[in-house]
Formats: C-alpha cells, structure tokens, sequence
C-alpha cells in the first residue's frame, strides 16, 4: 500500500486559544476549507450531487457513503484514505509567531492528491482555528510541506517538488526481520477507542490488540493497497492469546467534539499510557510495526489511535 506521511510546519499570526486535543479542531476546519477549494457545485449538498463520486471531497470525507467494499471483501465499510496527527501539545494559548506543525496521512492513490491538500490547508489557516477571540479565530501560515526530510513545498516557492518515491507499508511483511522479541513496551500516544462485548473497552489484552491491527490492516489493503493480505487470522489471533500483559498504565482520556451534522457534542474518550507484552512476539512485529503507521481503532481521521512501540 501506498503510503505518504507528509509533515506540515506552521506559524500564528495572531492570538489562538486551542482545545488540550486537537484533533477534532483540525479535522473539522480543514473538511471546511477542503470543501469549498475542490466544490464545483457550491449550492449542491454532497448526498444530492451527480459529481460525488469523483469529487476529493466526498472521497475523503463521506467515504463509505461513495464507495462501496470490494466485492467478496471481508469488510463492511471503506475506510477514510487519510489521517489528521493533530499537534501533539497539550498547550492550550498560542502568541503570534507561535510555531506548531501536524501530520497528514494518506493512503494508495489519494497520495495523488496532495496539491489539493496543501492548498486547502493553506485557505485553512486564513481562515483561522480555535476558540473566538476579539470576534477572530486564531489565523496561522503555512511556511512549509516536508516529506523525508525534505521540503517539498515552501510559502516562498508555493509550488510541491516531490522527489521521493512513496514508501510501500506492506512489500516488507513476508520477511519478518526480527528474531527472538520476547517483550515489548506499547505507548498509546493518543486515544484508543475500541468496543469490547458492544461496550468500550480500557483493557487491553494482546489478543484484543492484534485483532484491532488485523481489521485496519484487512480493510486499508483491500481498499488502497494490493489487496486481502494472506494471513491466517484465526491462527494469529489463536497465538496472540497467549501472549501476556505484564504492566498497563492506562488512563481514560475523555473530551467532546462539537458535531454540525448531528447538532450535539459528542463524547470521543479513549485510553492512552502503555503496556508491556511478553511473550512470544517475532510473528506479530510486521503487523505492529504496520499499525504505527496508520493509526488503529475509531476515529482514526482525528489523530486517535496512534501506537508506538519498542523493545524492552
């Protein structure tokens, strides 16, 4: 699967009052600004539109409305094509000047896309985030678009030099370079939501997070990547149970998004600390090592679910 994880470096132009998680902040006002820079019809509601099915916006947005699992899939719904890692302080007031930076996450050939997403999160920062202050949201500049190390695009040049090949997630997998990894340290860096039995969950057993990763891995292959990976999943979740926690340090991180759909704030908590795993791990590292990349569990496209891993 095609992947690009391209690193937006930014700056305030005036006071910006921000939410602790940012998340839904940044979602929401770059879905705005994405909007009206690739809308043609601007009067016409998306459900309505004959040009759903080829505009960014739903694509990206109202994904499983505009596009339907491949057949024989597994899957019931298709995935959003990208993530939003909002900025990761908790830092609430921000001056003019302030520097922050963000990540933005695609996959397969929304990658192709990019343009579209710079410019919009460009139109974003004229139109400001955060709270009101003095009638003004909190207005910031775009200065530059780094990929690998490299910039690729600059408020100076305001045109995209993309030099580097995309990188290929899932090529590595059949060959497993680990070895005897019989313990494991796993951060939750941002929220994990994830429902247990129907009910959201703040354990964590390695079972339950293995079948997590499977899902994300099963439905971003089969509708960005190559396709179906050929994995025995029974069998990996059959070894996953015995793999035991050592130590978790979680805790339940709750905070609402304010939903102009629906006209209500919703409750979006989720666990976030660590857990040591031990056991053995070889088997499962590729797929680990797969998901710190893409994001696992609900509401991915607001930054959630994002894992890091290392050995201990």
């Amino acid at each position: 699967m095609r992947w690009g994880k391209y690193e937006f470096i930014c700056s305030f132009n005036n006071h910006a009052m921000l939410p602790k998680y940012k998340g839904s902040t940044f979602r929401g006002v770059f879905g705005h600004a994405l909007k009206k820079v690739v809308c043609a019809l601007k009067n016409q509601e998306c459900i309505n539109c004959m040009l759903r099915t080829q505009c960014i916006y739903p694509l990206v947005f109202e994904t499983p409305t505009v596009r339907s699992p491949p057949e024989n899939s597994n899957i019931s719904a298709v995935p959003h094509p990208f993530v939003i890692e909002p900025p990761m302080t908790l830092q609430t007031e921000f001056y003019k000047n302030d520097s922050f930076n963000f990540n933005l996450l695609l996959f397969g050939d929304m990658n192709n896309n990019l343009p579209y997403f710079i410019y919009a999160f460009d139109q974003m920062g004229k139109a400001g985030v955060g709270t009101k202050i003095n009638g003004s949201r909190g207005s910031f500049s775009l200065n530059k678009v780094i990929y690998m190390d490299k910039t690729i695009y600059s408020d100076m040049e305001k045109k995209l030099a993309m030099t580097q090949p995309l990188e290929n997630l899932w090529k590595h997998y059949s060959e497993n370079l680990y070895n005897q990894v019989s313990r494991i340290q796993l951060t939750l860096e941002t929220p994990l939501r994830f429902k247990r039995n129907n009910r959201l969950s703040d354990e964590l057993p390695f079972h339950v997070l293995v079948r997590l990763m499977l899902r994300r891995v099963s439905s971003l292959m089969t509708c960005y990547g190559s396709g179906e990976p050929l994995i025995d999943y029974k069998e990996l979740v059959k070894k996953a149970e015995h793999v035991q926690v050592e130590n978790s340090n979680f805790q339940w991180f709750d905070w609402q998004r304010y939903s102009t759909r629906q006209e209500q704030k919703m409750s979006m908590g989720g666990i976030a600390g660590t857990v040591i795993y031990k056991g053995e791990l070889d088997e499962f590292m590729p797929l680990i090592d797969f998901c710190t990349k893409v994001h696992i569990g609900k509401q991915t496209t607001f930054g959630l679910g994002k894992v890091f891993v290392e050995m201990v």
